[in-house]
């Protein structure tokens, strides 16, 4: 496996192009932030991704993890890296300053996140669900657990996950059967069994704290019914050390197809009567409490998707560099592979897409942002209403985007790519649960019609339509992009229409084309930020001795205009269809 490189250079043109850096940094919030501090923090995790994190990860996707009836130990050097990622505050750079974080703004965090999961995705991901299980204690725990529970986390010293699925209950969380008692106490006994969850069990930290959905014994059928508990592995005394081990153990681990350093538990509550646990808000209001870490795991899972992306390109233009196979049209012998029109092609392919998906990940991250602390009420209103637009587009578009872009990476290899030596399989492997796990995108897709878009009081999709509209001008109907900018947005607007129109009168027509309409938004949105790089690349272009870093962005970003923005129009035609044949043919024939 060839050396990860941080994509320094494209992070701080999108940052310093397509950010409001300046109104970023003056929020109170980051008072005393730069552009240019941002730029250092990101040069030195990316040091640590391509150092610390990147050597280990071929070779702890071979290893995998280790199960025995006393709990997980993970892959070599695992444990070894993530005391230098604690000691070095990886952990926690964008958590709050009163919560012992370092305050930095999500555009920052987003960043260093891409890089950490380029480097090594199934590390990354157990320090990533501690954030979300951070942000949920401390949206909805009372005073008294965040005093008990949040400063070991935000140290580093436990970790956090989420356990909702059970056998019989995946995408349906309704159908959960897990118990909740009360010990007449003050606190719960749990019994019930949890499976596919990350990070369920390991040796890194010393605590782990679960959030546990479950039910009351008075709790009303379906996700009306379900409380949310947090249920450490280890009791926690009221000074805050650790007491006796918890009736919570991991029963198995998954063997899987890919992220194989990644543990993924079965999880068994009350074994021996009954899993210690706390409410963590209200009775009956667990599910809500619980997509304040799903919404954050959401983006999380599609910037996994830019890393895995970025990684998987990197790889394959050093593959086609080395390789030589072949003779060119000019009659040159046994040249390298880059050379071969199709090859340029898949790259270009895999770079303009994974440079698309960076922009739209750092533009939402802007959003979160400025919703949770600029001092304009409206201004953080509309910053929400378009977060939770984007969220799920992201979410599907990027994880469906990955797929391809690495399997374009097993492509390049040829053979080699199918063999486990060169390790790009991995980036494909580790890459096909993303469309899966946090929400299949089916699941993003319906999200996206059925509560943004038919939901949409605010005209958020209007403003997003009017914003895309206005960079397509700017460019100019002359200019490649921007006349294919301009077709996709009309196809992108008459799409909606026909979608809000049908919606009422048949909804399972417009289901059964949801997952289009959201892959043609996605790549409508990946459209809209390349245009705004080509604008900013045409000015820097004339003023910066950079001309080669700003040529090649213009040429990917005309790549993304005519292979990319094209597929829009056949997306839209079938968004538009009226009567669907899959829903039309008799479940016995399929």
């Amino acid at each position: 496996m060839t050396p990860y490189t941080p994509p320094l250079a494209d992070l701080r043109f999108v940052m310093e192009n397509l950010l409001d850096l300046d109104r970023l940094c003056e929020l109170g919030a980051f008072e005393g932030l730069d552009a240019s501090l941002i730029a250092t923090v990101c040069e030195e995790a990316g040091k640590f991704a391509a150092g610390v994190l990147a050597p280990l990860n071929q070779a702890a996707d071979r290893e995998g993890v280790h199960w025995s009836p006393d709990g997980v130990k993970s892959a070599q050097g695992f444990a070894q890296a993530y005391k230098q990622f604690v000691e070095a505050g990886w952990n926690n750079v964008a958590v709050p300053t009163e919560l012992g974080g370092q305050g930095l703004p999500c555009i920052a965090a987003s960043a260093i996140s891409e890089m950490f999961m380029s480097a090594n995705k199934a590390f990354a991901m157990c320090p990533g669900l501690t954030l979300g299980a951070i942000e949920a204690l401390t949206a909805c725990a009372s005073e008294v657990l965040q005093t008990r529970y949040l400063p070991a986390m935000v140290s580093g010293r436990w970790s956090g996950t989420m356990n909702l699925t059970e056998p019989q209950a995946g995408s349906d969380v309704g159908a959960i059967r897990c118990r909740a008692t009360p010990d007449g106490k003050g606190a719960y006994k749990l019994v019930g069994q949890k499976i596919f969850i990350s990070w369920g069990d390991q040796d890194l930290t010393e605590n782990i704290l679960h959030l546990v959905l479950a039910r009351l014994p008075d709790a009303p059928a379906g996700v009306k019914g379900i409380s949310l508990f947090l249920v450490p592995k280890y009791l926690v005394n009221e000074d805050g050390s650790l007491g006796p081990r918890n009736d919570v153990r991991c029963v198995s681990v998954e063997h899987k197809m890919g992220i194989h350093a990644s543990p993924t538990c079965m999880m068994a509550y009350g074994d021996e009567g009954g899993a210690y646990g706390v409410l963590v808000g209200e009775p009956n209001r667990g599910l809500e409490a619980m997509f304040v870490m799903m919404n954050m795991a959401r983006l999380t899972v599609g910037i996994e998707a830019v890393g895995l992306s970025e990684r998987s390109y990197q790889q394959a233009v050093a593959y086609a560099r080395q390789r030589h196979q072949g003779n060119d049209l000019q009659g040159n012998r046994n040249v390298p592979i880059i050379r071969h029109p199709d090859v340029r092609r898949m790259l270009m392919r895999m770079r303009a897409q994974t440079e698309a998906m960076r922009a739209v990940a750092l533009v939402i991250a802007q959003a979160q942002d400025f919703s949770e602390h600029h001092p304009s009420k409206d201004v953080r209103e509309n910053q929400q209403a378009f977060l939770e637009l984007m969220t799920p587009v992201f979410k599907g578009w990027a994880t469906e985007t990955s797929l391809e872009v690495t399997s374009l990476a097993v492509q390049v290899h040829g053979g080699m790519g199918f063999v486990e030596e060169t390790g790009v399989s991995q980036h494909y492997r580790d890459a096909r649960i993303g469309t899966i796990y946090e929400g299949t995108t089916a699941i993003q897709a319906n999200d996206l019609i059925v509560r943004k878009l038919m939901r949409d009081e605010s005209g958020q999709f209007e403003l997003l339509i009017n914003k895309m509209r206005k960079v397509a001008v700017e460019l100019g109907g002359d200019d490649v992009l921007g006349s294919r900018l301009s077709k996709a947005v009309a196809d992108l607007e008459k799409s909606a229409r026909h979608i809000r129109q049908l919606f009422a009168s048949d909804p399972e027509q417009v289901l059964a084309v949801a997952v289009p309409f959201l892959m043609l938004l996605g790549k409508v949105a990946g459209g809209w930020q390349w245009g705004r790089m080509l604008i900013a690349a045409r000015r820097h272009a004339l003023e910066t001795e950079d001309s080669a870093f700003m040529q090649a962005k213009l040429l990917t970003g005309e790549f993304y205009a005519e292979h990319i923005l094209v597929e829009v129009h056949g997306l839209a035609s079938t968004v538009l269809i009226t009567r669907c044949p899959s829903l039309a043919v008799n479940e016995a024939s399929f």
